[in-house]
């Protein structure tokens, strides 16, 4: 079984507007191609014509029993009836985790004005997962995005369980000590390539996840992501089956952290 825990339906290429219903069909093909049995798709923390709400894509997803919804967060721009909104698809197991962008919008995670949403995270049982390590856009302000900041609402929230994107690339191994430290604090790998990886760049990054689990011990918290489709599923499969890890421990990354953590029924699947 495979659980991809990060995707996106935003269309990158802005020259032109793709539907939402094209953009979760693309998904659900490249799903079946790749023997992907279920994904979460991240909304943005903005909204506009590429990029489309959480209220939309939690109704486009309906009878789609192989996709769920984490909620992008807006830092910036969030306002009580996106609170009153999110408690409400909470309520009802509509999402299934709530993501910030620092990096892309200029504060640290343990920024007071966010104490709501952790709160709120807490009280139903879901994680919360934060963009981490270098910016897809230029504009970004990495200084936000380094996963040793998030040591601190770790620390402060250990109730609140935590997922680092990215492995906080290329801050892998600060990302690994936050991990070992912290019991509520777990890591995808999605986003470590534009599109497919090179064989160079491959063995690379096979050696720092190795790494990473060497000094982290078992991987029980690690969950396995693509980015799609800024990420390639077929290159990342490949990237996986190269890990030199036994298959019960590739199993746990695959898919049994994540059916765990984000308490997906695999039993539907």
């Amino acid at each position: 079984m495979i659980i991809d825990v990060h995707t996106h339906i935003n269309n990158y290429h802005e020259d032109r507007v793709v539907s939402l219903e094209d953009c979760l069909n693309l998904l659900t093909e490249t799903m079946v191609e790749n023997k992907v049995d279920y994904s979460l798709v991240l909304t943005s923390y903005k909204v506009n014509e590429h990029r489309p709400s959480t209220k939309q894509v939690v109704e486009a997803i309906k009878g789609r029993d192989n996709l769920g919804v984490v909620s992008g967060i807006s830092y910036l721009n969030y306002n009580y009836k996106d609170i009153i909104e999110i408690s409400d698809y909470l309520e009802r197991g509509l999402i299934k985790a709530l993501k910030f962008y620092p990096g892309y919008e200029p504060f640290y995670p343990n920024d007071s004005r966010l104490k709501v949403w952790y709160e709120m995270a807490i009280e139903y049982d879901v994680p919360v997962m934060f963009h981490s390590g270098d910016t897809y856009a230029p504009t970004g302000k990495v200084k936000y995005s380094h996963p040793l900041h998030i040591d601190d609402l770790a620390v402060d929230y250990p109730d609140l369980k935590i997922v680092i994107c990215h492995v906080g690339n290329p801050w892998i191994r600060d990302c690994m000590e936050v991990v070992y430290k912290n019991q509520n604090v777990y890591a995808d790998i999605s986003g470590l390539v534009l599109g497919d990886f090179s064989e160079k760049f491959e063995r690379f990054m096979k050696k720092e996840i190795e790494e990473m689990i060497t000094y982290a011990g078992d991987p029980n918290y690690l969950l396995y992501g693509t980015d799609w489709p800024i990420s390639n599923m077929k290159s990342y499969l490949k990237f996986m089956d190269q890990l030199e890890l036994d298959d019960e421990k590739k199993e746990r990354i695959l898919w049994k952290n994540a059916a765990d953590l984000y308490k997906i029924d695999v039993s539907k699947l």
